[in-house]
């Protein structure tokens, strides 16, 4: 059975944000992830974690100034230093709270210098993170949701991460933008499992809980299970109601999701 991680930016709202790690193990979530664990001190974060028994397996690397509409920083020319040292800023988070994927924004940016300039910035990036025993993920979002972000397509994100063959740098499957954008999940899925190194799961179109709308998740879970996927599945969605009043998609998933890599 998938690993399923709660994304504590996403769920868990009713409470403070180091108070949902608490919930979430309460709920019987052994694993979480979150965009981002700057606005906390490193070692109050890990106490918590640690207190809670959970484990956090995602963030993301800092995207530039999030509160103004930054959404990365790869992609810009221009923030390559910011960027860099946004990396630095993670590191001591990554370090204390053992967490081995990184997901990097790219930005808004078009053109060839945005090109070069996210290429180069995953090759600096996974560099400094390989030293660190830390994968570096790239996922694609679709426009609907952000408008004008760079990596906006699933495939093109494949070729480019086969096309850099760099060994710790790997595709996040967020199954909801790859709904939006593309459609065939299951199919993407067996063609691009080699590739991907975390997935995530919403309801789609309306991003609530993975047990209804247009996506069939129940099968989608076997289907990973025959693949052999033995990564974590960030549940990353916004609850309709309260979090735990929707949580009975996850009940017949809470023990395999409480068994530890």
């Amino acid at each position: 059975m998938p690993r399923f991680a709660a994304n504590l930016s996403f769920m868990f709202n009713e409470h403070p944000f180091l108070d949902r790690i608490d919930a979430a193990a309460a709920a019987g979530f052994a694993f979480v992830e979150f965009l981002f664990p700057y606005d906390y001190p490193v070692d109050v974060l890990a106490q918590r974690m640690q207190r809670a028994g959970v484990r956090t397996v995602l963030f993301n690397l800092p995207p530039g100034d999030w509160d103004a509409g930054e959404r990365g920083l790869a992609a810009l020319p221009e923030r390559a230093d910011e960027m860099r040292a946004g990396l630095h800023r993670a590191l001591p988070y990554i370090r204390a709270l053992g967490v081995k994927r990184v997901h990097l924004m790219a930005g808004f940016a078009r053109g060839v210098e945005a090109d070069h300039a996210y290429r180069e910035a995953i090759r600096w990036c996974a560099a400094q993170l390989a030293a660190e025993g830390v994968t570096l993920l790239l996922e694609p979002i679709n426009g609907r949701d952000m408008p004008g972000y760079y990596l906006n397509d699933v495939d093109a994100a494949a070729v480019l991460i086969e096309e850099l063959a760099l060994p710790n740098l790997k595709l996040q499957f967020d199954v909801y933008h790859a709904q939006i954008l593309h459609g065939d999940i299951t199919r993407r899925l067996q063609r691009l499992m080699p590739l991907i190194g975390h997935i995530q799961i919403a309801g789609v179109p309306d991003r609530h809980e993975p047990d209804d709308e247009e996506l069939n998740y129940a099968y989608l879970f076997r289907e990973l299970d025959r693949l052999g996927y033995d990564g974590f599945v960030g549940a990353e969605y916004r609850p309709r109601a309260g979090t735990a009043e929707g949580l009975g998609w996850f009940a017949p998933y809470r023990h395999a999701a409480q068994v530890a890599s």
